[in-house]
């Protein structure tokens, strides 16, 4: 007989790990990451292919909870992406 898998539980924020963001339960493979593959165009099961370690299940439940909290995981995001631009320049100026 198959089990039954609370979605609740596939999701998981611990303060200190992963910065305290939300990753998936047993991994620290963040909410952001599985966001961040979706919306550079990797479909759910291209995803599972590149991180066999997942299950299905797990990549649409980070989906899920990225579309319920999208404004703040997008906002969240784009800083992430200006700081590591701001630290690259700044590291580049430094070499020159």
């Amino acid at each position: 007989m198959q089990t039954i898998t609370d979605i609740g539980t596939l999701i998981v924020s611990t303060p200190g790990t992963c910065g305290g963001r939300p990753r998936i339960t047993g991994h620290r493979i963040t909410v952001h990451n599985i966001a961040i593959d979706f919306n550079a165009g990797m479909k759910p099961e291209d995803i599972v292919a590149e991180r066999p370690q997942l299950m299905l299940a797990q990549i649409y439940a980070a989906l899920t909870y990225y579309y319920v909290n999208k404004e703040v995981i997008d906002t969240e995001i784009a800083a992430e992406i200006e700081e590591y631009d701001r630290l690259e320049a700044e590291y580049t100026a430094k070499r020159q």
